[in-house]
């Protein structure tokens, strides 16, 4: 490929809405363009690197036994309707009415359409397991688009579905996914971690997120550095940090605290450790009778986890947090000194686990301006109605295996494996004859990769101040040749041209700048778009017969034979 030939469009500045790193340096290096709130058009630069990691998906996924297909952007509301997803999902599932008054939707995702084509087509027990993939547009209509292509609207995404007679057969196509996946992510050359998730809207009963590694990351993952445990922070168990409740120490009495509302500023005041106060958050679920009101209590220094509130049974119908009405109608005042004791009514009560092993503890006295100190469980209220983790781990926590502590870092969530088993079979009464001739549901998975969304996570993982650094196997090019005086020195041009030529004949990705632009234009060019070699040819090497090498992350340039560069090269890229 030759530079003339192509096309460069790059930005000395970054567009002024440009937030976090990955959409200001795609922006710039010419790879989208925006065309509305979180839709773009993905221009020759950054369709090379789609492509190259599409290829490498798809040559895994072909590994792995998956078959390719492709399945509609356009889905009837119809088989959404069958498996309650119609009502279910919120106004991210973008609908739509065709000139007949039919409603259909343009897929976030495609369980419905794979499931509706293995009831029709799979009858037999002899025809499993199978396993579908495709990778195709979706779109999903976030409220707030933003961060380029990392929450964008329209995206493009890798999707496979298996299908299995049981759920030990679907383990195992879970299990091929995941290392299928595993060998995907080490050919993209990033560093990730794969980590236990929760199910979300897709549903099932066991997730792994692939993360991939970046401290400007959205997801907290979370791990033992002395073991393999590794899950989202979402999903982490919280192991109680009490091994037992003490007795009793202190009477429990009323303290004046004006205005502090706040449990840190409480343990200030009182001079006690953060660690003896307890926080209170209420939480609300909507019945035909009016709001069930529910409180929960969590250390002072933890934070509520939602999604594992969102599994105590009663508030797994679907939970919000409590207005201020009702918030004073229950506990007779304001959010700042709420708590479990002389309520206004009565109130389903959850304690974390290390809440529940307290005592002498501090909570608010639902009254303005004062809390109550030196409460204990079964002494001065009931015990807990309710235990459960419902905390963030924090770092140093203990490791839930029991093999060391917690560490946390960030991530980017780029992949997902779900065990679905017949959470949308039986929706959709997807079954195959057994051996006996008998009816039985298909065993289900899920898996997806975000194909467009791990060029912004590539990026957000490695950059400098100069630009991109992709890794070669998804770079635009492996290799730019950068020509002094192309068109005005015969013998630039011919060792340039015969290099460009060897290179390509060895398969390596190369292209050759053959624009009339000055040495430092081209140089900052392919710097940020983040071409991993350079190789720089000028006269006076070429009269020592050398050319100038640099790797992307260099900080010198190395002069190496002209009849050794090639193969040089093509070393570098396969180690």
């Amino acid at each position: 490929m030759r530079a003339s030939q192509f096309f460069i469009s790059t930005l000395k500045e970054s567009p002024s809405d440009a937030e976090v790193i990955s959409h200001k340096l795609m922006m710039r290096t010419g790879m989208i363009k925006k065309l509305a709130a979180g839709i773009y058009s993905y221009m020759p630069m950054g369709l090379r690197v789609i492509r190259k990691i599409e290829a490498i998906i798809r040559e895994e996924m072909n590994r792995a036994g998956a078959i390719e297909l492709l399945m509609p952007v356009v889905q009837p509301a119809e088989l959404w309707q069958e498996t309650g997803r119609w009502d279910k999902m919120g106004p991210e599932l973008a609908r739509f009415k065709d000139r007949h008054d039919r409603d259909f939707i343009i897929q976030p995702t495609s369980e419905e359409v794979i499931t509706d084509i293995a009831r029709s087509d799979i009858r037999s027990y002899r025809q499993l397991p199978k396993n579908f993939y495709h990778i195709q547009t979706k779109f999903r209509d976030e409220r707030r688009p933003r961060f380029g292509v990392m929450r964008g609207r329209e995206f493009t995404m890798k999707d496979a579905y298996s299908f299995d007679r049981d759920e030990a057969a679907a383990e195992q196509s879970y299990q091929a996914m995941y290392a299928a996946y595993v060998r995907i992510f080490d050919r993209l050359g990033l560093r990730f971690r794969a980590v236990r998730a929760d199910t979300g809207a897709i549903g099932g009963s066991l997730s792994h997120e692939f993360q991939v590694i970046a401290d400007t990351g959205e997801d907290l993952l979370v791990y033992c550095p002395e073991s393999d445990y590794a899950a989202n922070i979402e999903l982490a168990e919280a192991l109680p940090l009490l091994a037992e409740r003490a007795i009793a120490a202190e009477e429990m009495r009323k303290v004046a605290t004006p205005e502090t509302t706040r449990c840190e500023d409480v343990a200030t005041l009182l001079a006690i450790p953060l660690e003896r106060t307890v926080k209170s958050i209420v939480l609300a679920v909507d019945a035909p009778l009016g709001a069930e009101v529910w409180l929960l209590l969590i250390r002072g220094d933890h934070e509520l986890n939602e999604i594992k509130a969102g599994k105590v049974p009663g508030l797994d119908v679907g939970f919000r947090f409590a207005n201020e009405r009702e918030i004073i109608d229950h506990f007779g005042c304001p959010p700042g000194y709420l708590g479990a004791i002389n309520t206004q009514k009565p109130v389903k009560v959850v304690a974390d686990r290390t809440v529940a092993a307290m005592s002498d503890f501090v909570s608010g006295a639902n009254e303005i301006g004062f809390h109550i100190a030196g409460i204990n469980w079964g002494r001065d209220l009931p015990e807990p109605g309710i235990i459960a983790d419902i905390r963030n781990v924090v770092e140093g926590d203990l490791s839930p295996d029991g093999k060391g502590t917690l560490a946390i870092q960030r991530g980017i969530e780029v992949g997902h494996v779900f065990f679905l088993g017949t959470k949308y079979s039986a929706a959709m009464n997807c079954s195959y004859l057994d051996e006996t001739g008998k009816p039985k549901l298909m065993v289900m998975g899920c898996y997806g990769i975000g194909v467009t969304r791990l060029v912004g996570a590539a990026i957000e993982q490695s950059h400098d101040d100069r630009g991109i650094i992709f890794p070669a196997a998804i770079a635009p090019f492996e290799v730019v040749i950068v020509p002094m005086g192309y068109g005005k020195s015969a013998a630039v041009k011919e060792a340039a041209d015969k290099l460009l030529a060897d290179l390509l004949a060895a398969g390596v990705d190369a292209i050759l700048d053959d624009r009339d632009e000055r040495p430092g234009v081209m140089f900052a060019d392919w710097e940020l778009i983040g071409i991993p070699h350079r190789v720089v040819v000028g006269e006076r090497a070429l009269k020592e017969g050398k050319l100038e090498y640099k790797s992307r992350t260099d900080a010198e340039a190395t002069l190496l034979d002209i009849t050794a560069m090639a193969e040089f090269l093509k070393q570098k890229l396969c180690n």
